[in-house]
């Protein structure tokens, strides 16, 4: 499965885009076979326009391999300005506090003991041999 999210991109990206992947909602595109070749062409397309992506906009690229940390692969073409970290076989976001963020509020919100989750949750299926502690 490939997916590509684009944001404030130019009408000949979410249009080229379009024309090989499913657009499953606005600036969100899914093809679920997607040969390796046509993604890299795909995406070398995309390089070559990238010269007309505004400061806000940008493409996301991200397709499932089992050899990269939470077996995706991720491109990144303009926005989002934010790093992604492996970490511990998984990509995380990182990014910096900044004045918007209450430290404070952070840190309290570290504190609130969250309720245990019930067997009966159909959200997370717990097995019967399990119990919770």
């Amino acid at each position: 499965m490939t997916i590509a999210v684009t944001r404030n991109t130019p009408g000949r990206f979410d249009g080229f885009l379009a024309s090989c992947m499913q657009e499953i909602a606005p600036g969100v595109y899914v093809a679920p076979t997607m040969k390796k070749a046509v993604r890299e062409r795909v995406w070398s397309v995309m390089l070559e326009w990238s010269e007309l992506l505004p400061d806000a906009a940008g493409v996301v690229l991200f397709w499932r391999n089992p050899d990269a940390p939470s077996k995706l692969s991720i491109r990144l073409l303009g926005w989002p300005k934010k790093e992604f970290v492996e970490h511990e076989g998984l990509w995380l976001t990182h990014r910096d506090l900044t004045e918007a963020h209450d430290v404070e509020e952070l840190l309290e919100q570290v504190e609130v003991e969250e309720p245990p989750i019930e067997a009966a949750d159909p959200t997370l299926p717990i097995p019967a041999t399990t119990t919770a502690t």
